[in-house]
């Protein structure tokens, strides 16, 4: 994430930002964060296949 967008939404923010507000903002640039790295993992083909989840899904169950 860049800072120019961390920034844009700092600077969105009013005078007198209360918690809730901050919270909200945070939480949405870690979840743009999230995005963005699954976006590059999936570019750079890491990702596993759905079987492959399922497989280790079973796996951890047992």
């Amino acid at each position: 994430m860049s800072r120019e967008t961390i920034l844009a939404a700092i600077n969105a923010l009013p005078a007198d930002v209360n918690a809730s507000e901050l919270e909200e903002t945070l939480e949405r640039l870690v979840f743009m964060a999230k995005v963005e790295e699954g976006i590059r993992q999936s570019e750079q083909d890491e990702t596993i296949s759905q079987e492959a989840l399922l497989k280790l899904v079973q796996t951890r169950e047992k």
